[in-house]
């Protein structure tokens, strides 16, 4: 079978290319809403090493996509089923490693193919059924999937004294975090630290905000997520170490692309864990999933998509990621190319 693939080629450049796929043993998925990444803008602006750019592309992008079943040789899925697809395709499973750090795995639109195609063929571990979620809203799974993660790896790292937690950024991944946090630990006080007034508007369910420059003084908490990323990072990791008590779980989840100097004598002599997160499994999905089925939780992530308009031809994939550079938190778009 034929399929039309619509791929980056170099910065703002998007070319159709054609393919032979056996989709014979596995789930074939028409894709129906897509949502743009900063990784994927980073491509499409070109903001990347030059080496990395000339290593990874061609590729289409996109990693964040819910679709249609239109076919399931596997006997899995049902023909016209919702389903939420996972980039995530792992490697080795030794038992002790989550598939999104093992050894050998892949990340689609991360060196290989994204879901920018006319149909998406995928084993069927790597779909998860979705029913009570509008499109829009079940186009960023993936992205809610990797607070699921996150939050699920500070259960496990951090002790059982969390009346306070505090988030540093005031940008769409600091939001789901903060989604997530609020519905997993109700009991718990969620402080979110910007840089920008009207963004911190949007946090209302948080229980303060503080503009990062006007913290008060004596502010404390027991344990922390860094959701800065790019030059941020250095600032809010500072105020982390500052501000968390001692043995308190410090989860990074900014990406930058620079060094990041720590202050490791105050790491060391407050007792902090440190752990780093990026990406989501399977079972972050269903968790996802389960959460955006929940009609506050669901209210809570429509409050930061913008969905532009349909995409119908590739000229418009250029608009989408313009489009997004000028959007506070999260772009959507159909898919009807």
């Amino acid at each position: 079978m034929i399929n039309y693939v619509y791929q980056l080629v170099s910065p703002h450049v998007f070319s159709l290319k054609y393919e032979e796929v056996d989709f014979k043993k596995e789930v074939i998925i028409r894709p129906k809403c897509m949502a743009v990444c900063h990784a994927d803008q980073r491509y499409f602006l070109g903001r990347r090493d030059a080496k990395i750019l000339r290593q990874k592309l061609p590729m289409a992008l996109i990693h964040e996509c819910c679709g249609q079943v239109v076919w399931d040789g596997t006997g899995s899925f049902q023909r016209g089923q919702k389903v939420v697809l996972i980039p995530n395709v792992p490697g080795r499973d030794d038992g002790v490693t989550y598939e999104n750090y093992a050894e050998g795995s892949r990340f689609l639109s991360s060196g290989c193919d994204g879901f920018m195609r006319e149909y998406v063929n995928l084993s069927p571990d790597r779909v998860v059924p979705f029913e009570q979620v509008p499109l829009p809203v079940a186009a960023i799974t993936e992205f809610v999937s990797v607070a699921v993660h996150a939050a699920g790896r500070f259960m496990r790292a951090a002790h059982t004294r969390r009346e306070t937690i505090g988030v540093w950024g005031d940008g769409s991944l600091a939001y789901v975090v903060c989604c997530v946090l609020r519905q997993l630990l109700p009991e718990s006080r969620i402080f979110v630290v910007g840089k920008h007034e009207r963004k911190l508007l949007q946090f209302s369910f948080a229980d303060r905000t503080f503009l990062f420059d006007s913290l008060p003084e004596g502010f404390h908490i027991d344990h922390a997520f860094e959701c800065t990323g790019g030059e941020g990072s250095y600032y809010a990791i500072d105020d982390i170490i500052t501000a968390v008590r001692p043995q308190g779980a410090v989860m990074l989840m900014g990406v930058s692309e620079n060094r990041v100097p720590v202050r490791t004598r105050d790491i060391l002599e407050k007792g902090l864990t440190f752990t780093g997160c990026s990406r989501s499994g399977r079972e972050d999905f269903v968790k996802a999933v389960e959460l955006m089925e929940q009609p506050q939780f669901q209210k809570r992530l429509s409050a930061i998509i913008y969905e532009d308009r349909p995409v119908h031809t590739v000229a418009d994939l250029s608009r989408v990621f313009e489009t997004d550079l000028n959007t506070p938190f999260k772009t959507v778009f159909r898919w009807e190319i």
